[in-house]
């Protein structure tokens, strides 16, 4: 093989680096003054966001309340729609069933089947007496 042979580099050993030793840290003490005030300054937030958590259900409550009785008051009225509508359904079918119309025409109208005999109950006690 005539190729020309390839200079490596010379490698050099790498400068050791010297280590210098870490100071640890150590935590610097707080004195309890400022631990104290740090606490109570925590404690007054957590005052203040629990006194403006109870006023705001405190004015909440009577409007909740409120909407309770509203919300019985319609579940009261949808009862009695609710019967009113299934009277009427049960009217409807009747009005046009063929084999009642007799039935039906007698109760909304003052007409009556010839062959029924209209009886008239009279009160005695509200007639002056004749003896």
């Amino acid at each position: 093989m005539n190729a020309i042979p390839t200079s490596q580099p010379t490698r050099q050993p790498l400068p050791t680096r010297r280590r210098v030793p870490r100071q640890e840290r150590r935590p610097r003490r707080h004195s309890y003054s400022v631990v104290a005030g740090e606490i109570t300054v925590k404690l007054v937030v957590n005052l203040i966001l629990c006194t403006a958590a109870i006023a705001g259900l405190a004015q909440l409550l009577p409007y909740h309340l409120s909407q309770k009785a509203k919300l019985q008051e319609v579940r009261s009225e949808v009862k009695r729609t609710q019967s009113r509508v299934n009277k009427l359904r049960n009217d409807f079918g009747e009005a046009f069933d063929p084999t009642q119309t007799r039935r039906v025409m007698q109760e909304q109208s003052y007409r009556v089947d010839p062959n029924q005999r209209q009886v008239v109950w009279e009160d005695r006690r509200l007639m002056p007496d004749n003896n």
